[in-house]
């Protein structure tokens, strides 16, 4: 079959690779009909995120045709799995029986990495595995390819509606319940003030979520001004170009000098800016003297309310320096933040979107044959003003 593969610093290709094969009792095999680029695929493609190996599939957002079922997927009750369902697959893998898979905590199950032991070095605790993100997180085959295997199928394989297109289900995978689950980890009440850095998919779907949970307003921030359109035209923010205003003192004065009631950094470690602090990130990253440019994550503590929230669903890898403990201690801010629990919000998400709630297509700028997905990375890292949302048709 064809696959993007990883072989270095900005190195994709599309190659022949062996097919999957069943390996497990409760693995499925997935005939992949449709598969996106994500943000968080950069950070794999500018070399950011350690322990990747040439030859690695990429790709962890995903959906496609059942066409194998290992002899242990229907053995146990529960909805019943059969060769020739759609379905779209969660980004994290689940085994849906220990602890946290129990408590709907499904990124941190603890039996899905078989790396385990080089995430515990790296983090104290090993989350779950996630398909095609690296050794560290299990070194899992990903979805930008025909066919993926899919371990804890029973678990992972999500029937979808018939009725509702590939577009509208496909990033039920990961974007769209991580920008919902942004929005509900923001503890956002009715009437609220939120801020929302990034307007990239995670941080559109942010925007739309934060007023499907009640928040009167919603501020974005970003430098494209294609992904602000986006952001006022499709999701009703207020939109704000970072370049033209000092973002500290315009949330301040714009919510009378109290600050936004919950913050959002949905861009994480590769953080732009022109500020000292990430001028020094710039330095000290290509210096390898720290991992992460944590510019959004200081302006978002900083600019918080009193009492208010960060949440905080953009990627960090690694080590971040400048930390603002002390804003973060004495204005008594919550932090919150993690792997999308995705397996959660399916069937309520799928609901929204079968009612006209969600329209999830908006943010589509390019759609490609697998055969194109080097371009497709390169057109999305290096013109993020005129693309926002890759698709890939195997």
């Amino acid at each position: 079959m064809k696959a993007l593969c990883w072989y270095g610093k900005q190195d994709v290709r599309v190659v022949n690779v062996p097919d999957p094969k069943i390996l497990n009792p409760r693995d499925a095999i997935i005939r992949v009909t449709s598969t996106a680029i994500c943000g968080s695929d950069l950070h794999l493609y500018d070399g950011y995120i350690p322990t990747m190996q040439p030859g690695d599939i990429l790709g962890h957002e995903f959906m496609g045709e059942v066409v194998e079922l290992g002899p242990g997927v229907n053995a146990n009750g529960g909805p019943k799995l059969g060769v020739g369902d759609r379905v779209v697959v969660p980004f994290p893998i689940a085994c849906g029986r220990c602890s946290f898979c129990k408590g709907d905590q499904f990124s941190l199950c603890d039996n899905s990495n078989p790396n385990a032991s080089l995430t515990e070095t790296a983090y104290g605790h090993a989350p779950a595995g996630i398909f095609g993100y690296s050794h560290l997180m299990g070194g899992y085959a990903g979805g930008q390819a025909e066919y993926v295997r899919v371990p804890y199928a029973d678990t992972g394989a999500f029937k979808v509606p018939d009725a509702l297109t590939d577009e509208q289900v496909l990033f039920l995978t990961d974007i769209l319940p991580t920008g919902y689950q942004a929005a509900e980890n923001a503890g956002i009440k009715a009437g609220d003030t939120v801020a929302v850095w990034g307007c990239g998919p995670v941080g559109l779907f942010a925007i739309k979520s934060a007023y499907l949970l009640g928040a009167g307003r919603v501020i974005a921030i970003d430098h494209y001004e294609s992904r602000l359109r986006m952001a006022r035209e499709h999701c009703g923010a207020d939109a704000i170009n970072y370049q033209d205003v000092d973002v500290f003192w315009y949330l301040k004065d714009t919510t009378g000098g109290r600050g936004p009631d919950a913050c959002i950094d949905a861009v994480g470690l590769e953080a732009h800016g022109h500020s000292v602090d990430a001028l020094y990130d710039y330095a000290k990253a290509a210096m390898y003297l720290t991992t992460d440019r944590a510019r959004v994550l200081r302006q978002a503590i900083t600019s918080c309310r009193k009492g208010g929230t960060v949440s905080i669903p953009g990627v960090y890898g690694g080590l971040v320096d400048k930390f603002p403990i002390g804003a973060a201690f004495n204005k008594g801010l919550t932090l919150k933040m993690g792997q999308t629990h995705v397996h959660r919000y399916l069937r309520p998400l799928t609901d929204r979107i079968e009612k006209g709630e969600i329209d999830t297509t908006f943010l589509i700028t390019h759609r490609l044959p697998l055969s194109s997905a080097a371009e497709g990375y390169s057109t999305f890292r290096f013109q993020p003003d005129e693309c926002v949302k890759v698709v890939l048709s195997p």
